[in-house]
């Protein structure tokens, strides 16, 4: 019997998302080839999968695995040593990236003249409806559990950086209001697109450039040493939302993809223009003021995420440019995604 609520399993990409689902299906440890993990790349397709996996047990859970597994020692060790390799990977690539928040942040502030893998600048202007619904399967991995990895972070806030926090969370979740609540409105939004909305159906046509921006996410909100990693990686998406979605509703508009489709975005692109100041101001001037010495971590989250979502911008790209499908699954052609 399935758990509508949850992702299922998905194929193996490689030799540790295999031993991973052996384990996850068995109850055992799972066994990798020594050599495998100092062979991995850290942005493959294997290592992404795997982690992401893992990350599920922390939110939904995956079905036909036991709520238990959450804390295996077992499962917690290998995500310790996919997570090492991924860090390592990141913090080697980012070396030279700047280490205070006005000089990560500057960039954002300002849109560039002739931006540099935009998608939604070709959605809004040339984009075509197939390419719009695959990139709603693909986000869908993200904005089916928007604001929840960025919850972890609350219990290691204090003053004014919990205050604001909280604040822009509660308008992520609709503001007491159910059916105002994000993820909802991206649902509606997929099923005005023909997608199935349900949580993690497009798990398995999501590639690793993918996986890996909401990989990065869980891995900073689920440890408190990266809690300004986090609160960077926040203000990074909202400091750059709004205009985007501003170009996102026009696209949806021009390929008359319908009104709960244009209605996600332009809700962000009000109340994320606000979000953008409270994060700012409030998130990171009030942590920086109670932990100063957290902010190169800040101006890492910050990159991390810019970095991440540039090498998806160009995956994407690189295939739309060929007429063919980002995905590593294609949509079918129906309405049924």
């Amino acid at each position: 019997m399935t758990d509508p609520g949850r992702p299922g399993l998905v194929p193996a990409r490689g030799v540790l998302s295999q031993a991973l689902l052996d384990a996850l299906r068995s109850g055992r440890l799972p066994v990798c080839p020594p050599a495998a993990l100092t062979r991995a790349d850290p942005w493959g397709e294997d290592l992404q999968l795997a982690l992401y996996l893992l990350y599920e047990l922390h939110y939904r859970g995956l079905d036909g695995v036991d709520d238990e597994r959450e804390w295996d020692p077992d499962l917690l060790r290998l995500r310790r040593d996919l997570e090492g390799v991924v860090l390592h990977a990141l913090r080697s690539e980012l070396r030279g990236a700047p280490r205070r928040v006005d000089e990560a942040f500057g960039p954002l502030l300002t849109e560039p003249v002739a931006p540099v893998h935009s998608i939604s600048h070709h959605l809004e202007e040339e984009g075509e409806l197939w390419q719009l619904r695959e990139y709603a399967a693909l986000r869908s991995l993200y904005h089916l559990k928007e604001a929840d990895p960025h919850l972890w972070v609350v219990p290691r806030l204090s003053g004014r950086a919990k205050a604001g926090m909280v604040a822009v969370e509660y308008d992520e979740f609709g503001a007491g209001r159910a059916e105002a609540v994000h993820s909802r409105l991206f649902a509606e939004l997929m099923a005005d697109l023909g997608l199935d909305p349900a949580y993690g159906t497009y798990l398995d046509h999501a590639p690793a450039p993918l996986l890996a921006t909401v990989n990065l996410m869980s891995l900073l909100g689920l440890h408190r040493a990266l809690r300004g990693a986090l609160v960077g990686h926040f203000a990074c998406v909202e400091v750059t939302s709004s205009p985007g979605s501003r170009r996102m509703v026009r696209a949806m508009r021009r390929l008359g993809a319908g009104a709960a489709a244009e209605h996600f975005y332009a809700e962000h692109v009000e109340a994320d223009a606000v979000h953008e100041q409270v994060v700012r101001r409030e998130v990171i001037g009030g942590l920086l003021a109670d932990e100063p010495r957290l902010e190169a971590d800040v101006a890492f989250g910050c990159a991390a995420t810019v970095l991440l979502e540039e090498r998806l911008a160009a995956h994407i790209e690189t295939a739309w440019g060929r007429d063919a499908s980002a995905l590593r699954v294609p949509l079918a052609a129906g309405l049924t995604g």
